[in-house]
């Protein structure tokens, strides 16, 4: 496994953890201003760190198969 997979895993893990911790924070009452900002912010960042981890994951098999 290269460093560049490495580092694509280690981003994705940070995006869906604060993406998960944006979400888990709804559960508390709040606005609803802020509801919609870590709504949209916590779904965004999860999808953004599953897209880059299947990327990662893309990357690590063209590597091992060239």
């Amino acid at each position: 496994m290269t460093w560049q997979v490495v580092i694509m895993y280690a981003v994705a893990a940070v995006f869906a953890l604060i993406g998960a911790g944006l979400l888990l924070a709804l559960t508390r009452p709040s606005g609803p201003a802020k509801v919609y900002v870590f709504r949209m912010t916590g779904i965004m960042a999860l999808a953004a760190g599953v897209v880059l981890a299947m990327s990662a994951t893309a990357m690590w098999q063209w590597s091992v198969e060239g």
